[in-house]
């Protein structure tokens, strides 16, 4: 595992939007992933249930406000 690194707001926009990167929401609340929903977005509780399908190099960029 490579670390923990920081990505731009760019970056993520068009990493999400060309299908290279999952998009996270940090929050475990729904109601604060509905607060805090960015376009593309999933929720935690949705990442948790897709984690053992997902590819092992699928990049994740998680995000808080």
């Amino acid at each position: 595992m490579e670390g923990i690194v920081r990505v731009s707001p760019r970056e993520t926009y068009e990493k999400v939007k060309a299908g290279q990167a999952m998009l996270v929401c940090a929050y475990e609340s729904d109601a604060r992933f509905e607060k805090f929903r960015l376009e593309g977005a999933i929720s935690f509780n949705d990442f948790k249930v897709r984690f053992k399908e997902m590819p092992v190099m699928q990049e994740v960029i998680f995000y808080c406000n």
